[in-house]
């Protein structure tokens, strides 16, 4: 591949609803552009971007995927740059990155089903990165019950009336770009006149033109749509039919006369200062995406920003302050992989073998202080126990999650002291899923799955006395240590929850150390079910202790018991973790979501509309969430989305609580027993 100067890079992503087109609209490019030597389908495994076995099995794109080609347009070369990514909700991590990666967004819209929720998502996540330049491709033109007419109505009434066709159909197999056809039919008049009007609103001595004459010549609507696009105020329409191939050439060539290239769209650093795109300046780049390849190891790939990166440099890692060496880039398709000789702005690599570069990190030139924002990851919603299989696979589960979470951060996980059970959280079933198979594959660690336990809590509601005299003799020294307390709930905004209140050396100073951690490792165990305590008031008031046989060890020992006597007899309670919910869906499904949230023992706190989807906000206990990821696609017909975040600890209602208490109580007496 020619090297191409970054003002001939065209850089875009491909989002939108999972089904509309988006994989098949790759394939058919890839093919174009002569990346394929046939044309690649989803359904037989054939796609030249779904290659994993995940993605082959599930018929869906898992992975985002970059590909690189030339285009020639006249005597000019274009470098595409273009990625795939996943529609489903599960991966929206994938998606994120590759908005991050890219200049601009296609978004598909098939024709046969108009603008869906994730179109829309798709639109929001464009705004979300920051991508102003956004065009659309209807796909799907030649199925049955598709209309390109409603397609547009719809995309123009969902995202504005300067969204206009800039290619249409004429019929059969047949896709004409209307500023390159001097005659179109009577029926498309009103096209081309949209198509001149949002021109005409990018410039005053346009608009002054098409007010006198009535119509603009199509340079004139080129240069408007130019300035148009690339202020992001006007949004160009494309019409495809992918598995034909028709609509493709059009499109790729319209986008090298309208689309710009680097540079329109700005980057920031942390300081939100601009980053100028400039291939002879200082290198700045960002890892948006890290793999595990089996054979090379870890790939991560990169978004050259500004500067020109070349095999052999060293690049300063400013997320991690570390060095690194470029030892070769690459452009990888499926198991393909091709020696790259300079990225320059634009420009999308893979780096094999980075030792301290993860997804989000910023490379930089040796000597730059540049760092770019770190990229906001949505919180984990599905959570799922994992449990080795072998002590072999235990021995090397650590060593897998880790790798997991260095490719893919809305992957977490934590080892819950309170349950003792690792848990890993992703952003849904498919998602958790996938995680799983990835471990087997890569690091051959086979794991059983299973809904976590709930990190219940303890408290008190009223005040409650505590008291414990610790007294043992057993020949030579003993051991003595009193301990009276007062426990009481802990008041909003007080930090202040241990106090020592004695007076004429009850208990000598020396000893009230010692009160403390027996105070706070019985804490670690209520009397209520064994979880552990929170918001709790104690105050030490009196005791006494014995010259000789007074020691540490007693005082801790009598201010943990002092305080299981205490608890009991102050009301204690269960608590549970209750998260906020924001649920988005179709109006359509407002009524089926809002009478299922009572049977979470949830409630419904405040609704509202957003861009043609409704927003549910809602709180739960997490107890009744586990599953709510694959629930809500059910309900929903995978149109639903939310996401998730702890709020508080509230009391578990009695009838719920005995269960809990009762399954504690049985736990424990088989621990006894084992």
């Amino acid at each position: 591949m020619s090297l191409t100067s970054s003002s001939k890079v065209r850089n875009f992503v491909i989002l939108g609803h999972s089904g509309s087109g988006k994989t098949t609209i790759v394939d058919a490019v890839a093919f174009k552009l002569g990346l394929n030597d046939r044309m690649g389908l989803v359904a037989n495994g054939s796609s030249v971007s779904d290659t994993s076995d995940e993605e082959k099995n599930r018929k869906i794109t898992v992975f985002a995927s970059s590909f690189t080609a030339s285009h020639k347009l006249g005597d000019d070369e274009y470098r595409m740059v273009f990625t795939d990514t996943p529609g489903f909700m599960d991966f929206y991590g994938q998606m994120l990155g590759a908005a991050e990666a890219a200049d601009f967004a296609l978004i598909t819209v098939d024709a046969s089903s108009g603008v869906q929720v994730g179109t829309r998502r798709a639109w929001s996540l464009c705004k979300e990165a920051e991508i102003s330049i956004v065009a659309f491709a209807v796909t799907g033109l030649d199925k049955e019950n598709s209309s390109f007419d409603k397609t547009i109505a719809a995309i123009r009434d969902a995202f504005g009336v300067n969204c206009v066709p800039v290619t249409v159909p004429l019929g059969g197999d047949t896709v004409a770009n209307i500023l390159d056809t001097e005659t179109l039919p009577e029926e498309l008049a009103d096209v081309r006149n949209s198509l001149a009007e949002a021109a005409a609103e990018t410039d005053e001595a346009l608009m002054e033109k098409y007010f006198a004459d009535g119509s603009l010549s199509p340079d004139d609507i080129r240069r408007g749509l130019n300035a148009g696009i690339a202020a992001g105020s006007v949004h160009p329409i494309y019409s495809t039919m992918p598995l034909k191939g028709v609509g493709i050439s059009e499109m790729l060539d319209s986008f090298c006369r309208l689309l710009p290239g680097p540079g329109t769209r700005v980057y920031k650093d942390a300081k939100g200062e601009k980053i100028a795109c400039d291939e002879t300046g200082p290198l700045v780049a960002r890892v948006w995406r890290t793999m595990t390849d089996t054979f090379i190891g870890q790939l991560s790939y990169v978004r050259v920003i500004s500067g020109t990166m070349t095999p052999g440099m060293t690049v300063q890692n400013n997320s991690t302050d570390s060095k690194e060496a470029v030892s070769t880039m690459l452009h990888v398709i499926g198991k393909k992989q091709t020696p790259v000789a300079k990225a320059v702005p634009g420009d999308i690599v893979a780096l094999p073998k980075l030792k301290n570069t993860k997804t989000g990190n910023t490379l930089a030139a040796s000597g730059s202080s540049v760092l770019l924002p770190e990229m906001a990851f949505p919180p984990p919603v599905m959570f799922m126990a994992l449990a080795a299989k072998t002590q072999a696979d235990e021995d090397k589960l650590s060593t897998a999650i880790h790798r997991l979470l260095d490719s893919d951060p809305t992957l977490q996980y934590e080892k819950q002291v309170e349950t003792k059970q690792v848990v890993l959280k992703g952003l849904g079933d498919v998602h958790i899923d996938v995680a799983v198979s990835l471990m087997r594959s890569q690091s051959n660690v086979n794991v059983d799955l299973s809904t976590p336990k709930v990190p219940y809590r303890e408290t008190v509601t009223a005040l409650g006395e505590g008291h414990y005299r610790h007294k043992k003799q057993s020949g030579g020294r003993g051991q003595f240590g009193e301990v009276y307390l007062r426990v009481e709930p802990l008041a909003d905004g007080e930090d202040e929850w241990f106090l020592n209140e004695i007076v004429g050396g009850a208990i000598p100073g020396n000893f009230i150390p010692a009160v403390h951690k027996g105070v706070v490792e019985g804490m670690q165990a209520g009397s209520v079910a064994g979880y552990p305590v929170q918001n709790i008031k104690v105050h030490i008031y009196d005791g006494s202790y014995h010259d000789v046989d007074s020691s540490e060890i007693a005082f801790k020992i009598a201010g943990s018991r002092a305080l299981r006597e205490g608890m009991a007899k102050a009301k204690p309670v269960l608590l549970e973790p209750i998260m906020s919910l924001k649920i988005t869906i179709p109006e359509v499904f407002m009524g089926a979501i809002s009478g299922d949230m009572p049977h979470k023992r949830g409630r419904v706190l405040g609704m509202e509309a957003e861009e043609g989807v409704q927003i549910i906000a809602a709180e739960a206990p997490l107890a009744e969430l586990f599953k709510y990821a694959a629930e809500l696609r059910s309900i929903t017909g995978g149109q639903g989305s939310f996401t998730m975040e702890f709020n508080r600890y509230d009391i578990v209602p009695s009838n719920v609580a005995q269960k809990i208490i009762a399954e504690a109580a049985k736990n424990r007496q088989e621990e006894a027993e084992d």
